[in-house]
């Protein structure tokens, strides 16, 4: 039996909307095996569809594959290319829930994560931020969430050994969402 979704958090049944320009998509992968380079995606969009347990709650995203940003302009347009995302080809990575467990505060959002065409399941570990009426009288909702992926699963093979041993770039790599999501009107 899955979590009732309870009217006292403000989580009402119904359709929210990604809010994008308040919402974080971010990565974490070590780089020479000494240090770790962050960075986001720019561009997305989603939806979050509750029902009355936590086990009817979906969630869709498409995050623009070109929007990659590192902070470093060679970096970015390498990863981009052909060796990483290859944007031309892959202009998306997307997101369908399969399932959701836990309650309310800890939950646990497995579903098919889509990059080059590649899809794997993964699962991410999250916590409920809570829901804030804005001074715009929209009713918001945020979510923290995080996973780790190979990054060799969906394709994303580019590397370069390093002269004491290792490679460049590791193959986990830890995604990171702080996202807020709006509900319909």
């Amino acid at each position: 039996m899955s979590a009732t979704i309870s009217e006292s958090t403000g989580l009402a049944q119904g359709l929210w909307t990604l809010d994008s320009s308040h919402s974080t998509v971010g990565f974490m992968v070590r780089h020479a095996g000494i240090s770790k380079v962050r960075g986001q995606f720019t561009e997305m969009e989603g939806s979050l569809n509750l029902g009355q347990t936590l086990a009817d709650a979906s969630v869709t995203a498409t995050i623009t594959a070109a929007s990659f940003s590192s902070g470093d302009a060679n970096r970015d347009a390498h990863v981009r290319g052909a060796d990483f995302f290859d944007v031309d080809l892959f202009p998306t990575l997307t997101f369908v829930s399969t399932s959701v467990s836990g309650d309310e505060e800890d939950f646990e959002m497995t579903g098919e994560l889509t990059i080059r065409g590649i899809s794997k399941t993964v699962s991410f570990k999250g916590e409920f931020g809570g829901v804030a009426v804005d001074a715009f009288s929209a009713t918001r909702a945020g979510f923290e969430a995080k996973t780790v992926i190979s990054r060799k699963e969906f394709g994303l093979t580019w590397n370069a050994a390093l002269e004491a041993g290792g490679v460049l770039v590791s193959d986990k790599v830890t995604i990171s969402l702080e996202v807020a999501f709006v509900k319909a009107v």
